[in-house]
C-alpha cells in the first residue's frame, strides 16, 4: 500500500543579491557554507480556487521545525476549512479587529473596546500566539482579577470584549473554536435604577423655574416630558423641531469620548430615529427657548442647537450632570443620573396606566420586549388590573349562565 505523497517543501533562503541586484534566495552559496545564514521558508500548493492554482509561501522562521509546523498547520487548516496563522499574536489580532470595527461602532462603544484591549487584554494575553490561547489562560486571569478585588462588571466587560473579538476570528476561519466562549463569567445583574415619583419630578421642575428660570430649566422640562436620552437632547437642532406640528424628530446624538472629545453621531438604534410628540409643558419650554434664540440672532431665525453654550457649541454632558446633581441636592431629592430622567418619565407613564405599547413607541425602543424587560417590575399594578378584569369577566359569564339555568328549570319540570 503506497504512502500518501508529501505536499509542500521546507528550505532555507536569504536576502542576498547578485551583482545585478537580483535576490539569490535559496541559491545563495553562503547557505551551504554557513548553517546560520538565512531563514527557513515553507512553500505549499493549496487546492485551486476557481480553477486557479494557489501557492502559499511564508518565510522568516528561525528553524526548520518551526517552518514545518506552520506548513502542517496550513495543510490541516485547508482540510478543516480553518487557517490558524501561528505568527499572529493575540495583540496583533486584537488591534486588527479594533481597526476593522471602528467605522461601524458608536464612538463611546469603540472607546470602551479600545480601553479594554489596551489596558487589560494585550497586557494579559497579547504575547500568546492566537492559536495557542486556551480557556485556562482566561480563567486564570479572571481568578486573579477577582482575588485582587476588581469589580465584577469591569471583569465581565473585559471578557465580553475578548469573546466578541475571538468570535470574529472564528467567523473568518482564523480559529477553530473560541477559547473565551465558556470562560466569560455570567453578566452581573444590573442595579435597579432610581426613579423619581411624580411629586419629586414636579418639585424638581418647579424648583428650577422658581430659582433659576434658565436654559437648563427648559432642557430638564423637555427631557422629563419626552423621555429623550442625554445625547439626543444635547444634539437636538432647531431644524428638527416642528412647533406647529407639536413634534420633534430625533436625527442625531452627541457623545463625549472619555468625557473630553465631543462628537455627533447616529442615534442609538434605527428605532431611536423617530418622531416624538410634545406635551403642552414641553411645547412651552421650547417656545421660551425659541424666543430667546430669535432675540439674540439678528436675522431672527431658528437655527443651530436648541440648547447650546453661549458660543454655540454643545453643552458638555459632564457639566449637565453636575448641574443636575447640584439642583437635586438643593431639594434633598434622591440622587439620580441623566439617564434616570428617562426612566422617571417611563415610570410615570406606567403609573398613569398608559398602554405599554404606546410607552414603548414613545421611548423608541426597538421592540416591545425591551420595554417590558426594562420596566416589567413597574407593571405590577397593571398586571393586577389585568387578572382582576379577567376574573370579573369569568364571574359575569358564570352569573349569566346560572341565571339562564334557573329560568330554564321550571320548563323542564313542567315537561
Amino acid at each position: 500500500m503506497g504512502q500518501r505523497p508529501q505536499r509542500g517543501r521546507v528550505y532555507r533562503r536569504c536576502g542576498c543579491s547578485d551583482s545585478n541586484g537580483k535576490q539569490l534566495g535559496p541559491w545563495c552559496p553562503q547557505l551551504a557554507a554557513d548553517v546560520k545564514h538565512g531563514k527557513w521558508t515553507y512553500c505549499v500548493d493549496l487546492a485551486p480556487d476557481e480553477g486557479r492554482r494557489r501557492t502559499r509561501r511564508r518565510g522568516g522562521f528561525s528553524s526548520r521545525a518551526e517552518a514545518a509546523r506552520e506548513m502542517a498547520a496550513v495543510l490541516d487548516g485547508e482540510l478543516r476549512g480553518v487557517y490558524e496563522n501561528r505568527r499572529t499574536t493575540v495583540a496583533s489580532f486584537l488591534r486588527e479587529w479594533l481597526a476593522a470595527r471602528k467605522s461601524e461602532l458608536a464612538p463611546n462603544t469603540y472607546a470602551g473596546y479600545a480601553d479594554c484591549v489596551e489596558r487589560d487584554l494585550i497586557p494579559a494575553f497579547g504575547r500568546h500566539r492566537l492559536p495557542d490561547l486556551r480557556p485556562q489562560h482566561i480563567e486564570d486571569w479572571i481568578r486573579a482579577q477577582q482575588e485582587a478585588g476588581r469589580g465584577r462588571v469591569t471583569v465581565y466587560r473585559v471578557m465580553a470584549t475578548l469573546r466578541n473579538a475571538l468570535n470574529a476570528a472564528v467567523r473568518s476561519w482564523r480559529l477553530r473554536y473560541n477559547p473565551a466562549k465558556y470562560a466569560v463569567p455570567p453578566k452581573p445583574r444590573a442595579a435597579e435604577r432610581t426613579c423619581w415619583t411624580p411629586d419629586e419630578a414636579a418639585a424638581f421642575l418647579r424648583h428650577n423655574k422658581e430659582h433659576y428660570a434658565d436654559q437648563l430649566t427648559d432642557l430638564f422640562e423637555v427631557m422629563l416630558g419626552t423621555g429623550m436620552r442625554r445625547g439626543e437632547i444635547l444634539a437636538l437642532h432647531w431644524s428638527d423641531v416642528h412647533l406647529m406640528d407639536r413634534k420633534l424628530y430625533v436625527r442625531r446624538t452627541l457623545a463625549a469620548i472619555n468625557n473630553a472629545e465631543i462628537r455627533f453621531g447616529e442615534p442609538k438604534t434605527e428605532a431611536s430615529r423617530a418622531w416624538i410628540s410634545l406635551s403642552p409643558r414641553a411645547m412651552a419650554a421650547l417656545h421660551r427657548q425659541a424666543a430667546i434664540h430669535m432675540a439674540t440672532h439678528p436675522q431672527g431665525r431658528l437655527e443651530g442647537l436648541v440648547f447650546p453654550r453661549p458660543d454655540g457649541h454643545p453643552l458638555r454632558p459632564q457639566w449637565l450632570l453636575n448641574q443636575l446633581r447640584k439642583r437635586t441636592a438643593e431639594l434633598d431629592l434622591p440622587a439620580i443620573g441623566l439617564h434616570d430622567l428617562r426612566h422617571t418619565a417611563a415610570s410615570i407613564m406606567i403609573a398613569e396606566n398608559a398602554p405599554i405599547a404606546v410607552i414603548s413607541k414613545t421611548l423608541r425602543h426597538t421592540t416591545l420586549a425591551v420595554t417590558i424587560n426594562l420596566y416589567g417590575h413597574l407593571l405590577k399594578d397593571s398586571a393586577n388590573q389585568a387578572v382582576t378584569a379577567l376574573s370579573s369577566a369569568l364571574d359575569r359569564a358564570d352569573s349569566n349562565q346560572s341565571q339562564q339555568e334557573r329560568h330554564a328549570s321550571p320548563l323542564r319540570s313542567a315537561a
